[in-house]
């Protein structure tokens, strides 16, 4: 695995004054966008980040360049979507992107608008983004005056146009189809799937919906190669990705490290290690969606990326890596967990509605003191039953916390409960 010397994502800490477009120009900027535009064909650009490895970094790990390929080329006109509605709790990290390194991020969706062969791309945020909006905006309006989106790019026949879009503040819509629903201007749930968004995306038209450091990577990827952004990271998880650490650690923040560094090295190295004298009780790779993982020598041990996590009993997801101390209560932290999930459920399907409605109850109770050991069986129940069962990821995430937690921290349960009779 490669090391990285400066920053791909987050090339604001290395140049400073990177959000003007000027110094971004100054930097190579715009120079990928050129070079696809002039003297690549579309299906080009594609196969360049097919080779490159490049997996979606909103939290599926999908192949990006396989993504783009399955574009409906038979079904006009194409959209692309960047999703920025960033709602995961623990996830910070497309806000640095979009507020220091924001043209690096516009020139990704215009690259990717170019591959697929769309005209028209849209940037969705979430509402409380608004002032980012204004910003993406007025970088947006810069690039048109400079001849860099609009009409006859570069001279040639390629139209590439850029809008913002806000949300209000869903959760929910941070799921593609939803997000797809909400710019229609239609209540922000989920559709049902397939078709998927490549065939049947944005008013029912082919749509690429990718996440916004995955967009980032692009430009460097198209100006260095495919062999270059695969000599960072792992032979199957390539390239840098950002770990956004929170909780009980002494230095949090976004961490821009390859793919494949280990949660010992991110959390103790990076991160200095847990406040006050406490130990490393659990860790959540994937922030509030995440199972708890116990944070023994193994989990420490275990590399950070889309094959390595699983065999601690997670997803390594958005990566927003939040540390748990011995002093912090397990029903206390999925109480927490749960009631954001029954907060932000959209009630279009009954199992994640009733579901994440009693169990938010019964972890009220039993992190209170205020339950028995059959509150604790009721809630595995509860939980099982969602299982497999919800119309999209929301509900599945609901009860990442509760099943882990109740598995691999039973002592924390134990001492939650009166053990009184019913």
């Amino acid at each position: 695995m490669m090391n990285m010397t400066d920053h791909v994502l987050l090339r604001h800490r290395d140049i400073p004054g990177l959000e003007k477009i000027d110094a971004y120009r100054k930097n190579g900027g715009f120079e990928a966008l050129r070079k696809v535009v002039t003297n690549l064909d579309p299906d080009d650009v594609t196969n360049e980040v097919k080779a490159s490895g490049l997996r979606g970094r909103g939290g599926a790990g999908f192949p990006t360049g396989l993504k783009w390929s399955f574009i409906d080329g038979h079904n006009w006109p194409h959209y692309v979507v960047a999703n920025a509605d960033e709602s995961e709790p623990g996830t910070f990290k497309d806000r640095e992107i979009m507020e220091f390194n924001p043209f690096q991020f516009l020139e990704g969706v215009a690259i990717c608008a170019y591959a697929v062969k769309a005209n028209h791309a849209y940037i969705y945020l979430r509402g409380e983004f608004w002032h980012i909006a204004r910003k993406l905006d007025q970088g947006i309006a810069e690039m048109e005056a400079a001849g860099l989106l609009g009409d006859k790019l570069f001279r040639t026949n390629a139209s590439i146009h850029l809008h913002t879009h806000l949300g209000a503040g869903a959760y929910i819509c941070g799921e593609e189809t939803a997000l797809l629903e909400s710019i229609e201007g239609k209540l922000g749930q989920p559709r049902l799937r397939p078709p998927f968004p490549p065939a049947f995306g944005i008013y029912g038209k082919p749509t690429i919906v990718n996440n916004v450091e995955t967009l980032t990577n692009v430009p460097l990827i198209i100006s260095r190669g495919a062999a270059w952004y695969k000599g960072i990271g792992t032979d199957k998880s390539p390239g840098p990705k950002i770990f956004s650490l929170s909780g009980c650690v002494n230095r949090p923040g976004n961490y821009e490290l390859p793919l494949g560094t280990t949660f010992r090295e991110l959390i103790f190295d990076h991160g200095r290690g847990i406040p006050d004298g406490h130990k490393i009780k659990a860790i959540m790779p994937a922030g509030a969606s995440s199972s708890l993982v116990i944070a023994n020598d193994e989990a420490l041990a275990t590399r950070m990326d889309y094959e390595s996590v699983p065999a601690v009993g997670a997803q390594l997801g958005s990566a927003s890596v939040i540390v748990i101390d011995d002093s912090v209560s397990i029903p206390w932290l999925i109480n927490k967990t749960v009631r954001f999930f029954k907060h932000e459920s959209c009630g279009k399907c009954t199992p994640c509605r009733e579901g994440t409605y009693w169990m938010m109850h019964l972890t009220e109770r039993i992190s209170t003191g205020k339950a028995t050991l059959n509150d604790v069986k009721l809630l595995q129940d509860v939980a099982s039953q969602i299982k497999g069962k919800c119309l999209c990821a929301l509900g599945e995430f609901s009860i990442e916390a509760v099943l882990s937690g109740m598995e691999r921290f039973p002592a924390d349960f134990e001492a939650a409960t009166t053990h009184l009779a019913p």
